[in-house]
């Protein structure tokens, strides 16, 4: 017989099933991700209606049947209403969602990425914080804790941990001088040079990276860089992703549009 649940979590997507039922993947801090049935919750009037939407976060009471889950009722402590009053942060929103669904598996412990997820969307909310660097420090964090985020504290190539000052994208990280121009000089000889994708690395960005990924979620969002800084940073951590994450998102899609 199937028992009564209750679960931490936040809805990542929903989708609409028969004439007022929902269908919704919550990324929980018990399961990881899961789906979930909410009966009659596109009705107005529903107790679930807003509880079963986009970026809700709460305790979820789940009936656990023998192959699927049944939203029995919610108690939301956040709607993100002021990120959803934003139509830019909320689809700086939605992108994180969607990359939230795309890493993460039902049974795996995904504590993290939840703590991420939530701790980005409050920083989307702060007027103090510009949406393209937390999408950048949301990105770069979870590469880093599903095992995709370049290596930033050593040379990849002798290991040392000073000059690094080029970020090879081909590599997966950092490069001191040295060994930088011995890549160079490699490739020159093998006539690939088009495929070595180097950057010189200021020293600011560097740090921000280290900071990113060795910093815990909760203090990610604490501080600011220069426009500099930030373009700096974009560049890298598109190229990087447009290389280790190829997966295609549609809100990025959009958003990029939209920017």
């Amino acid at each position: 017989m199937g028992q009564n649940v209750i679960m931490t979590g936040m809805v990542l997507n929903v989708m609409p099933i028969g004439e007022y039922d929902k269908r919704i993947t919550l990324l929980t801090r018990e399961r990881g991700k899961i789906t979930a049935f909410a009966r009659g919750a596109r009705r107005q009037g529903s107790a679930l209606l807003a509880a079963t939407a986009p970026f809700s976060f709460g305790e979820f009471e789940l009936f656990e049947g023998r192959n699927s889950y049944t939203v029995a009722k919610a108690s939301i402590s956040n709607y993100f209403r002021e990120l959803t009053a934003d139509y830019l942060a909320t689809y700086y929103g939605f992108y994180f969602l969607e990359m939230a669904d795309y890493y993460c598996q039902e049974n795996n412990d995904e504590t993290m990425m939840l703590k991420l997820l939530y701790q980005s969307l409050r920083a989307l909310e702060s007027p103090a914080l510009d949406h393209r660097l937390v999408r950048l420090i949301f990105e770069l964090k979870a590469m880093a804790i599903n095992g995709e985020g370049p290596n930033v504290f050593s040379c990849l190539k002798c290991g040392a941990k000073e000059g690094m000052r080029y970020f090879s994208v081909n590599r997966g990280g950092v490069l001191c001088e040295t060994c930088a121009k011995e890549e160079v000089e490699r490739a020159k000889r093998s006539a690939i040079t088009g495929k070595v994708n180097f950057f010189l690395l200021g020293e600011s960005v560097l740090y921000t990276m280290q900071y990113v990924i060795a910093a815990k979620i909760e203090k990610l969002f604490n501080f600011t860089v220069s426009e500099p800084v930030l373009a700096e940073l974009e560049r890298e951590i598109k190229e990087y992703r447009a290389v280790y994450l190829t997966h295609t998102f549609r809100s990025l899609k959009i958003l990029e549009e939209m920017i």
